[in-house]
């Protein structure tokens, strides 16, 4: 590639000549980012006969858990077993160090099993909604890996998994795979001959994540070890494929251990997003860290997030290497932080937020603090400030206006065609089942964007990039945002580019050899690359959770036009190069791309076999007028629900009879077992038909009900204070909803001082089938007044009006389908499967629960 004849060749020969980088960047570093370590087989190396983690181990109790134990959720049955489960394999490890013990005679080790079980509450606030949780009898199970001195206890690393699954899924990798990494790294450091940790190791078994992390709050809140805990690693999933992704790192002190994995994963970006707020998801971590006030790493599976919390969270969809990244990761940060060069002695005296730098990139961890950052942002702007004065580049603001219009060219004409796909086309979310289909569709929209063009503006542009990028670097680090290292990485390519032009000294100053695009390609493609790909690989699956409200349409098409920018930023000059005859005609061709790509995506169904519509079906029997219900929703924005809405009144419910659009707001009570998530649906209520030989959900002795106890009205000072009691035999994750100004009451110290909608929502171990809350309001409850509540006349000043809501533990589908009952539920939801499985094609899995909902004045 001669430098002075290149910059004739013309755009077909130039792009030839770039090809090789422009394919092989990406492509090698995308290699690094999906590649999975080989999996164990053996739980013993066959060459050195030593111990290591066994994949094939790992999932042997996933699949045991999730599988032959089955929905493992909080409060029925199989919770039960697998809590009993659980005790068994710890003490299997509790048994296991004791006999290596016995033949390393004066080894360091001891290993203590506790079984806690408690009750407690909190208030868990969500999605910007309050919420208050109250749970009876739940448990944990807990190892402790420790020298056997009472020093060698006084400081802990706590890992964590979940033993509990949720509703909808099985939970295979959520969270069952962790649960086996955890015992497995358990295992290996036991049997590794001469191993002692300097600071104990405390694996946390909690088994209550799902039912808003009641586990991790009891283990935080009541156990005597927890005031131990100095750092925090919780494994999670909310996929089944890739690499497990460090998307929370709370402190410098736990990046620098995470450098120490084998195979790193995690970026700056991904930790500023999460702890932004934009993605509505949380973890048990937020119990450590609110109520341990310690330091930490969270980690989870990401790839293939269409089958979070879904039926097809199984052993076999989980990808060959997932649990050896995630067990040879958490082993060697298990290590070092028990170690002689851990952290831990200086996390007991509190943390610091990590004012750090820190992103993967082919297999490495490269971290810098903040510190560091400014200098050198600051540096390479000043840096570029003076080549760009040196080269003596003309009609630089031009360039920069032609640089901000491309941009603002790329983000319209991709959005511009998602109004036109969702609202003029009806074709919404048709890119779904694919994580790169937004960069098919919505790329050559971001690319025939305005731009404009001249033959001079090319090396212009070029300098304009470099400023821009390297600007946005120095102001974001300046503001203590991390992130600002993507605009630095495209920055620093930018500038070594720019200074080989200045090297080759071309005598036409706005033209640029196409050795400065060659370097400028490399980070820009191989960092973009990767954070575009993990970026859609969150963003794309969780559109299907997000609400037929959001606008994930626009989202998507606006995050492939922004990082489409970020990793191609050499686009622009590059379109410049050949003037604007040559551009005219690549725009041409690139409008007659889009229209083949936007005729591909007008025949794509949004959802198929594996990437499926989720749909909430509430089968719902009233204990007041004994009616039965079916509630329906969705929660996204893809076309289509309305008609099948429809189709499902006409094929069960009551003939003639339409579905009702129901709004969702705090008062509608039909969806308090899903509160506070239930704001991202979209429902319809269907009338059933009544069975003329209908019994009542539950005989009269034992029958659902909210009374009150100890209840007193004084009213000197306008208060009442009672005691609620709520009876479920038979049910769980009951709800009850209240309107009323709390003064004060035992689930919380400081409930809204005003008049307000309250919800608590309870879970408690099988078995157990009764609750209570006592609490001092404000009498009369609200000003006497006649009014409508759920269709009938109140005096809503003489009395506490509960709505309240309980799902039948044996009224599950899927997870009670292997025992089964031949109850009219049951046979119901297995008709109404077979029936949508039919209808649909299977795009569409339902999550089917007979509840039991109920009112009372009180």
């Amino acid at each position: 590639m001669n430098s002075k004849s290149s910059r004739k060749w013309g755009p077909i020969r130039s792009m030839l000549a770039l090809a090789p980088i422009f394919f092989t960047a990406p492509f090698y570093a995308l290699y690094h980012q999906y590649t999975l370590p080989t999996p164990n087989v053996h739980q013993y190396d066959p060459q050195t006969h030593l111990p290591h983690p066994s994949e094939a181990t790992i999932l042997s109790y996933a699949k045991h858990l999730s599988e032959e134990i089955g929905f493992r959720t909080p409060g029925t049955r199989e919770h039960a077993l697998a809590d009993a489960w659980m005790v068994r394999k710890a003490e299997e490890v509790k048994q296991l160090c004791e006999n290596i013990v016995q033949k390393e005679k004066g080894r360091k080790l001891e290993c203590e099993v506790w079984r806690q079980e408690g009750s407690g509450s909190h208030r868990f606030d969500m999605m910007g909604t309050r919420l208050y949780k109250t749970y009876v009898n739940l448990s944990n199970i807990i190892l402790r890996i420790s020298d056997g001195t009472e020093r060698g206890k006084e400081a802990a690393v706590l890992i964590n998994a979940h033993l509990d699954s949720t509703l909808p899924s099985p939970g295979a990798a959520d969270d069952a795979l962790a649960v086996g990494v955890m015992l497995e790294c358990a295992r290996v450091l036991v049997e590794t001959q001469g191993w002692e940790p300097t600071h104990s190791v405390i694996f946390l078994f909690n088994n209550a994540e799902e039912s808003l992390q009641d586990g991790s709050h009891l283990f935080s809140t009541q156990h005597p070890i927890a005031s131990t805990v100095r750092a925090v690693i919780n494994l999670e999933a909310a996929g089944t494929t890739g690499r497990e992704m460090l998307f929370q790192a709370t402190s410098e002190e736990m990046i620098q251990a995470y450098s120490h994995v084998p195979r790193p994963y995690g970026t700056i970006f991904a930790n500023e997003i999460f702890s932004s707020g934009i993605i509505l998801s949380d973890t048990d971590f937020r119990q450590f860290e609110y109520y341990l006030n310690v330091s930490g790493l969270d980690m989870a599976v990401v790839g293939n997030s269409y089958l979070y919390h879904m039926r097809g969270d199984v052993v076999e969809n989980i990808q060959p290497g997932v649990a050896q990244h995630m067990a040879d990761n958490s082993l060697a940060l298990i290590r070092f932080l028990s170690s002689d060069e851990s952290p831990i002695p200086r996390l007991a005296n509190g943390f610091a937020r990590p004012r750090t730098v820190f992103y993967s990139s082919f297999g490495r961890l490269v971290v810098y603090s903040f510190t560091t950052a400014k200098v050198m942002y600051v540096t390479l702007l000043a840096s570029s400030i003076l080549l760009v004065w040196a080269t003596r580049v003309r009609r630089v603001w031009t360039g920069l206006g032609a640089l901000f219009a491309a941009v603002v060219g790329a983000l319209m004409g991709a959005n511009g065609l998602a109004f036109v796909m969702a609202y003029v086309l009806g074709k919404g979310m048709s890119w779904f089942k694919q994580e790169y289909h937004p960069v098919i569709l919505y790329g050559p929209a971001a690319i025939t964007g305005p731009k404009g063009s001249t033959h001079t503006l090319e090396k212009p542009t070029f300098v304009a990039l470099l400023l821009l990028q390297s600007t946005l670097a120095a102001v974001a680090q300046l503001f203590n945002i991390g992130s600002g290292a993507a605009p630095f990485l495209g920055a620093v390519s930018a500038f070594a580019a720019l200074g080989v032009d200045a090297v080759l000294a071309y005598a036409e100053d706005n033209e640029v050899s196409l050795w400065t695009y060659a370097i400028a390609m490399i980070l820009p493609l191989t960092t973009g690359v990767q954070l575009f790909a993990a970026t859609l690989v969150v963003f794309v699956p969780l559109t299907g959770r997000t609400g037929e409200e959001a606008p994930a349409e626009f989202i998507i098409a606006s995050i492939v036009a922004i990082l489409g920018v970020f990793t191609m930023p050499f686009a622009l000059p590059f379109a410049h190069r050949f003037g604007p005859g040559v551009l005219r005609r690549a725009f041409i061709l690139a409008v007659i791309g889009l229209g083949l790509v936007m005729a591909f995506f007008y025949g794509q169904e949004p959802f198929d076999k594996k990437h499926q519509k989720r749909l909430f079906v509430v089968h719902m029997e009233d204990l007041v007028t004994e009616a039965q219900h079916l509630h329906i929703a969705a929660a996204d924005g893809a076309p289509g629900f309305d008609t099948l809405a429809h189709d499902i009144a006409a094929r069960f419910g009551v003939d003639g009879v339409l579905p009702k659009a129901v709004i969702m707001d705090d008062h509608n009570s039909d969806w308090n077992t899903l509160y506070p998530f239930s704001a991202f649906l979209s429902p319809f209520k269907i009338d059933l038909p009544l069975d003329p030989a209908y019994i009542a959900p539950s005989p009269s002795e034992a029958r659902f009900s909210v009374t009150a106890v100890n209840d007193t009205v004084y009213e000197q000072t306008g208060t009442r204070q009672l005691t609620l009691k709520i009876d479920h035999p038979g049910l769980i994750w009951t709800v009850i909803a209240f309107d009323a100004h709390v003064v004060e009451w035992t689930l919380d110290n400081s409930p809204p001082d005003e008049f307000a909608r309250h919800h608590i929502k309870e879970a408690s171990f099988y078995g157990t089938d009764t609750w209570t809350v006592t609490m001092t309001i404000k009498h009369p409850v609200a000003p006497p007044s006649k009014g409508a509540v759920n269709g009938r006349d109140t005096d809503l000043g003489s009395g506490l009006e509960i709505d309240f809501i309980g799902i039948q533990e044996n009224r599950m589908w899927p997870g009670k389908k292997a025992e089964s009952d031949g109850n009219e539920v049951m046979q119901f939801f297995k008709e109404f499967d077979e029936w949508i499985e039919e209808t649909t094609g299977g795009t569409v899995e339902p999550l089917l629960l007979g509840c039991v909902r109920g009112e009372t004045v009180i």
